[in-house]
Formats: structure tokens, sequence, C-alpha cells
């Protein structure tokens, strides 16, 4: 069913109780790819359009009660990537096509799959694998490992031209995972650059609002990870697992998948990224108590020596992200004082290279002045992160700005909120 069929269904459906439904291919799309829930009606359309009984509809839940929606983990297992990696890259076909409508997984399967890979040891690696295929040299391999490590740490406004050889070149490396003939080795590089692709390409769908997509990508990489006995790695797509359900407002899953993250892992850098986006989950649930322990063990985390470089994916956290997200937190448990406090002072730390965090960093600045009843100030620390957002190609930063537009809308006469909800309705 396409979007312009399933948008017709719902408009009968309505139809049948004297009704009307707005709905066509743009709105089905925006429920589709970008996150945008769906009325309490339109959800009831929406399963009577797909034949599924009316009980079943929670629209709380949306859009877990969807069917297949949780069914699409594959267990991990000695020979689970190269199935993996091959769903995460079908669902990116399949969207291009406009074959699907929506593979969302709940959260049970996400913290279900967490305690799997907390509780198993990962699978021993050992002789030559051969599926009847040409060999792998190392040569080959070393030639992938440095285009990727080349454009996986291009700034974030040159990355926009660069996905797409950062897909290509994760597809390359599943058919030789798949299809390929290498010693041991060669084996645990591989799958080590496709779990750091993986990751790679998943944040590039996060930033896009293709919340299933990134969701399957991370799901594929912690596959790898686990085969090529990286624990450390696993514990980041977990992680990442993790801040995208607190991202879509499911904290609770955020924290499960989180608390087994931090189980299996070791570096303290590693830990430290873990316990602060724990102490976010937690202070969303209002867990005063809970989220200033995970601060404390951040912060001190993050100060420990292990002797040994900090895994690549963690190497940036530095005090002015501990500082910044400590100051969300205290923002969520209402402390907003000391929270605007600490989210100066993470900005005032933070490198210019990293343009895209800094645009984040002040959406919250914005936040925080909201709440202190200063929209002056907030006003402009938006302006000035959409301005950048949308100079560097971060749609993820755009998006936080605009959900910042209902608190704007109370200040019309305020300098600068009318140049920002100008610039956010362009």
């Amino acid at each position: 069913m396409t979007g312009v069929d399933l948008a017709r269904e719902i408009r009968r459906a309505a139809e049948r109780r004297g009704l009307r439904s707005g709905a066509d291919k743009q709105r089905v799309n925006k429920w589709e790819t970008h996150g945008v829930t769906p009325d309490v009606d339109s959800q009831i359309y929406i399963a009577e359009a797909l034949g599924i009984p009316a009980e079943v509809v929670d629209p709380r839940s949306w859009p877990y009660w969807l069917p297949g929606t949780g069914g699409m983990v594959i267990p991990l297992g000695p020979a689970s990537p190269a199935p993996a990696l091959r769903e995460a890259l079908r669902t990116t076909m399949e969207r291009s096509s406009r074959r699907t409508f929506l593979t969302a997984i709940s959260g049970s399967a996400l913290v279900t799959l967490a305690s799997t890979w907390a509780s198993t040891e990962t699978w021993a690696l050992t002789g030559e694998t051969t599926h009847g295929g040409k060999a792998v040299g190392e040569e080959l391999v070393a030639l992938l490992e440095e285009t990727s490590a080349r454009l996986t740490v291009q700034a974030t406004e040159q990355r926009q031209h660069t996905a797409p050889l950062i897909d290509a070149l994760l597809t390359t490396v599943t058919d030789l995972i798949e299809g390929g003939r290498y010693n041991q080795p060669v084996k645990l590089r591989l799958h080590a650059l496709a779990a750091h692709l993986a990751q790679t390409v998943g944040w590039h769908r996060f930033d896009h609002g293709l919340h299933a997509e990134a969701s399957q990508y991370w799901i594929a990489g912690l596959h790898s990870a686990h085969t090529g006995s990286d624990r450390d790695m696993g514990a980041a797509l977990l992680g990442d697992l993790a801040y995208q359900a607190s991202w879509r407002d499911d904290p609770r899953t955020a924290a499960g998948i989180l608390e087994r993250a931090l189980s299996g892992t070791r570096h303290p850098a590693a830990r430290s990224l873990l316990q602060l986006r724990l102490a976010r989950a937690l202070a969303a649930q209002g867990e005063r108590r809970a989220t200033l322990r995970a601060l404390t063990a951040a912060e001190h985390l993050l100060d420990v020596s292990s002797g040994e470089p900090a895994p690549v994916w963690c190497a940036w956290l530095a005090d002015a992200d501990v500082a910044v997200d400590s100051g969300q937190a205290l923002l969520d448990l209402g402390d907003t004082r000391r929270a605007h406090q600490l989210i100066r002072e993470g900005q005032q730390l933070l490198p210019p290279s990293r343009a895209k965090t800094y645009g984040v960093f002040l959406t919250y600045q914005a936040r925080s002045h909201l709440d202190l009843r200063e929209p002056e100030r907030a006003a402009a620390a938006a302006l000035e992160a959409l301005q950048i957002a949308q100079r560097i190609g971060a749609p993820r930063c755009v998006s936080l700005v605009r959900d910042l537009v209902p608190s704007f809308e109370a200040y019309p006469g305020v300098q600068g909120v009318e140049e920002l909800l100008g610039q956010v309705a362009a």
C-alpha cells in the first residue's frame, strides 16, 4: 500500500462515519518518516484502513500498536551480522521505492536485545571464513578503513555531501562479510568497520528524522560489534538506541537500555557518556536522586584514566558536554537557575569545531531562558541556533528550534521573536 493508497483509505474510513479527513500523501509521509504522531481519529482510521480491530488502537503508544512493530529485531548470534546489515540496508531501499509505511521497533524489544547483549559472551572468531567467494586481503581492508576514516571525520556541513558514499561503503563491507573468504584478523577488522559505518549511517538517518531506519542501522552495528568481540562499541550502539528513545519521549525504554549497556562496558569515558545519557532519561521521569547519582558518576568517570585511549565514538566527550547535559537534566527537574548556569558554562568550553553541538546547546540555552521568563535572550539564542543549523545542514537542530515556537508565540512584541518566527516559517 503506497502513501496515496493509505491516505485514500483513511479518507474513506472518515466518510463512512459522516466525517472528513485531511489525510494525503504528504501527511502520511510526515507520519512515516518525520516522527509526527497522527491524532486519535486518524489512528482509528489508519487501523480500519489496515484491517486492524479498533480495540487494538492505543493512541498513547503510537506507533507500537501497528502490526509488525517490534518483530524486526534479529536475535544476536554467530551468523547474525550479515542478515542484520541486510535488514538495515533494506529499510533504505524500501523507503526510496515507497513500499513501506513504518517499521518501528518497540521499547520492550530493544530492552530485550540489550539484555541479551549484556548476558551473552561475544562469539569466538577462529579459522578462515569461506563463502565460496573471492579472497579478501588485508590491503583491501586497509583501503576501506582509510576511506571510512576520512569520510566520517568530515565537518557536519561536508557530511551532507558524503553521506551517500558512506552508505555505499557499508554496502561493500556487507557484501564482503557475507560473500568473501578471509582469515580471522581480516574478519575482526571487517566487523569493526561494519559496526563503525552502521553507527555513522544511523546518525545520518536520525538527524533527518528517519527513526525506524536509524534504529535498524544501530542494531546491525550491534551485531557486528558483538561478533567482533568489541564490548565498548556494542555499548555505544545501545547508547545511541537509548538516546533515540529519549528523543522520542520514551525515557523509560532509554533507561532500561542504558542500565544494561553499563553492565557490559569497561572504558571510563564510555561509561561516563552512558551515565550522562542515563541521567537525562531519569530526569525526564522526575527521579531526582537517581539523576544526581548518575551525573556524579559521569563527572567522576570523565576524569578517570584507564591507560588506554578513549574509543573513537566517545573521544569527543569533554567537560562541556557534561556541563550542558547536567544542565538539561536539572532543567527537567525544575532547577532552572543552576541548569542555566551549567548550560552557559558548557557553551563557553565548547571548541569552535563542534558547530552542530554548539547549535544544539544554544537551543538548550533558549529553553532555559524561556523557563526564566527571559524571552528576548531566548529568541537571540534560538535564532543563532537556527542560523547555524541551516548553514551546516543540521535538520535535527532545526527541529529543536521549531519545537520552541509555541513558547515564543506568547511573546509577539518582544525583540527578536518576530524575526525568529519568520525564519522558522520560511
